[in-house]
């Protein structure tokens, strides 16, 4: 027996070297697999060296890999996604995907992964060990997802599956994104003009009217405003204060957040939100039935894909709502049951799941009611961009108006004085 120089990943991707003794390199990573490690390089000693020692070709394998394990964007992985899923559909081995979308990918991050990935399913790994060695780019949806193909023999399937998922998600996150950010666009100018009138346009006209005598009540209250902000001794005390005091609210707010109690109320307030809560629970039921349809059609048991589900359901409402339907499915009831007695989940779900089941297309039904929750929350977008656009519009309007009324009050009344 030969004794094999290794340098590994363990089960958290720590790095981590040594030796073992084995007959083969093969037999060497099967023993070091079989330990929980993940094997980027073996070498027989006296026959080469590790990356940590070596020179030239090795030396660049050690830069590449201190680039990877870092966060990608969602569209940067859904394009490695969908192209290797092209890859592997045209009949290209996975190591030759793998070669190929590292040498084009222009992102420093993804590219230092895919080589990572291509190292590590060389060195005898399953392509869903490699994925769980890099959690904060593939979640347990992704490798799981990988893992149900790699058994069933059908990767390129789940790949473009998980492809279409992950487009169908950044689609509902654009629409969401969109949905907010109009509303705060005209905030900000909003009071962009409210600070650029008060400061520069009011102090002016100000000064005109100083003997005009009694003011009336909406210009003294816009005069007021306007000299207590540029009273420096006023506006930069309270301004740092007003800051203070915000910040140490966000930083409270957030570590109360945190909190396991802070998450569920916080995650039932955006639920019960007036207009923008129905959104956050449809987008959320969206999310539910789109990962756990995605899951199960891909071969993944249902206990498991709650599991899953659950893991990666971004709202604890509805996490703790599935932690419910798995413990009932769990105890051998239908999934159905347990659906209905939590009271998350609307009617039409629970009625299209109890068919889904009935008839053995689970999988279909709930991919269906993803589709139908997420058209539901792009006409809820476009509703409320059409009531929000008006009632900005009047915001605005009745905030430049109020000034110019303070303004122009005055002055009327100055030229009815002068003509009497």
């Amino acid at each position: 027996m030969a004794n094999f120089l290794y340098l590994a990943l363990d089960a958290k991707g720590e790095q981590t070297t040594g030796s073992v003794q084995a007959t083969t390199e093969s037999d060497a990573i099967q023993q070091l697999r079989s330990q929980g490690l993940y094997p980027t390089q073996v070498v027989q000693e006296g026959k080469g060296t590790l990356a940590e020692g070596g020179k030239g070709k090795t030396r660049g394998k050690k830069k590449v890999r201190a680039k990877a394990g870092g966060k990608v964007k969602a569209e940067v992985l859904m394009i490695f996604t969908r192209q290797l899923a092209t890859l592997i559909e045209a009949g290209l081995p996975l190591l030759r995907g793998l070669n190929t979308l590292e040498k084009q990918e222009p992102d420093p991050v993804m590219k230092a992964t895919i080589s990572a990935l291509s190292e590590s399913v060389q060195s005898g790994a399953t392509f869903s060990e490699s994925l769980a060695q890099h959690p904060q780019i593939f979640n347990k949806l992704f490798v799981n997802m990988v893992k149900a193909g790699e058994l069933g023999g059908v990767m390129e399937v789940v790949l473009v599956r998980l492809a279409e998922y992950a487009e169908k998600a950044a689609k509902l996150k654009s629409k969401l994104t969109t949905a907010m950010v109009y509303p705060s666009i005209v905030m900000f100018i909003a009071v962009g003009i409210l600070i650029f009138l008060l400061l520069v346009v009011v102090p002016k006209f100000k000064e005109m009217m100083a003997d005009v005598g009694e003011l009336p009540l909406i210009s003294r209250i816009v005069f007021g405003a306007s000299e207590n902000m540029l009273a420096s001794p006023y506006v930069l005390p309270n301004a740092v204060w007003l800051f203070v005091v915000l910040g140490i609210f966000v930083i409270i707010f957030k570590a109360w957040g945190s909190t396991k109690k802070g998450r569920y109320a916080v995650d039932t307030m955006k639920m019960k939100i007036p207009i923008l809560g129905d959104l956050t629970s449809k987008s959320a039921i969206s999310r539910f039935t789109r990962t756990m349809g995605t899951l199960v059609t891909s071969g993944v048991p249902i206990l498991q894909a709650l599991t899953i589900t659950r893991d990666t359901a971004g709202n604890v409402v509805i996490a703790k709502a599935i932690e419910t339907v798995h413990n009932g499915v769990k105890e051998g009831e239908p999934i159905v049951a347990p659906m209905q007695a939590c009271g998350i989940f609307p009617g039409m779900v629970v009625s299209m799941v109890d068919v889904g089941e009935e008839t053995g297309q689970l999988p279909e039904m709930l991919l269906k009611v993803a589709n139908v929750y997420d058209d539901e929350v792009d006409n809820a977008v476009s509703a409320l961009t059409a009531v929000i656009e008006p009632i900005m519009i009047v915001f605005l309007a009745a905030i430049v108006g109020a000034i110019v009324m303070a303004i122009f009050l005055p002055l009327i009344k100055m030229m009815q004085a002068v003509d009497g």
